[in-house]
């Protein structure tokens, strides 16, 4: 039996050319694209790519089964979406697919919004990485809403039966221990900011990447002494005394009293915030909520598109 998520995989390979491309639009590996598709020649007994040691480029058979699998998609999402216009009759229920740091800054105003409140929506709500969003998309089992972030087109990107919406810009910012005494004017080099100790990412990740990336362009080797899986974390080792960081306003603007935060800039990074919307959602439930988070955006220290 053909496995849907494979066809859809199959489609993005064909129309992007490559493994590599289709993976970054669905979140997934090249190597996990790449055992799809080999499962789904398995399944059919038909020879879709022919390989080299370098590429595999789709056969006429391929191309034929991904323009014939298009349409079903289409079906797919018209029996979701019927279902869900049944179900909003019984309850009105939003679920939606949030990365921790918007579910902090953001989520809290959204629930006190009293216009948001006097619509009787509830929330059915799922704390997930960005990729782990965005790959619930291609496996077909996407949140009617999902708030992503990136750091360029070249970042993070979405199957294209997502519909995206940029709601702003969350730009970083330096955040050091009170007790150090910086002047919020106080001039601050390449080689002072070195030789501070920093709390950091663990490498590898986007975020670490990005900022990695920003210290290295402009000339700053930070000492890093102590690393984290989460921003939060991060910020009670400044609030200690123990460390700089280098954070998203919205992260820091809840530490604000707990922190100093100094705007370097020279030290230069902005991250886009996404809100991404799955075809079968109801649009009568997704527009309040939205309007909800966009007056939430910036006191949570987001910049609204």
């Amino acid at each position: 039996m053909l496995n849907p998520i494979h066809l859809r995989t199959l489609i993005e390979v064909v129309g992007l050319g490559s493994f590599a491309r289709a993976a970054n639009r669905l979140g997934y590996t090249a190597s996990a694209v790449s055992q799809q598709m080999n499962s789904l020649e398995q399944s059919v007994g038909i020879t879709l790519f022919e390989r080299t040691a370098r590429s595999a480029h789709p056969t006429a058979a391929a191309k034929a089964m991904a323009k014939a699998a298009v349409p079903v998609f289409s079906d797919l999402a018209e029996i979701v979406e019927t279902a869900r216009r049944t179900a909003e009759n019984v309850n009105e229920e939003l679920a939606v697919g949030l990365y921790s740091s918007f579910s902090r800054s953001v989520i809290p105003t959204v629930l006190a919004d009293e216009a948001f409140k006097a619509t009787g929506i509830r929330l059915r709500v799922v704390v997930q990485n960005p990729s782990t969003s965005v790959g619930r998309f291609a496996a077909g089992d996407a949140a009617d809403v999902s708030f992503v972030y990136r750091y360029g087109a070249a970042d993070l990107a979405w199957p294209s039966s997502a519909k995206e919406l940029l709601l702003g810009s969350d730009p970083y910012r330096l955040a050091v221990p009170r007790s150090w005494g910086i002047e919020d004017d106080e001039p601050l080099t390449a080689e002072r900011l070195s030789a501070w100790d920093w709390a950091a990412m663990h490498p590898g990740s986007s975020d670490a990447i990005a900022i990695e990336n920003a210290f290295r362009a402009c000339n700053v080797h930070p000492h890093v002494s102590v690393r984290g899986n989460e921003f939060e974390v991060l910020l009670d080792f400044v609030a200690a005394g123990a460390a700089a960081t280098f954070l998203p306003a919205s992260v820091l603007l809840a530490s604000a009293s707990e922190v100093q935060i100094i705007d370097v800039p020279e030290l230069s990074l902005t991250r886009t915030v996404h809100a991404l919307i799955a075809p079968g959602a109801v649009q009568a439930t997704v527009a309040p909520f939205l309007g909800a988070v966009r007056r939430a955006l910036m006191p949570a220290g987001i910049t609204p598109a």
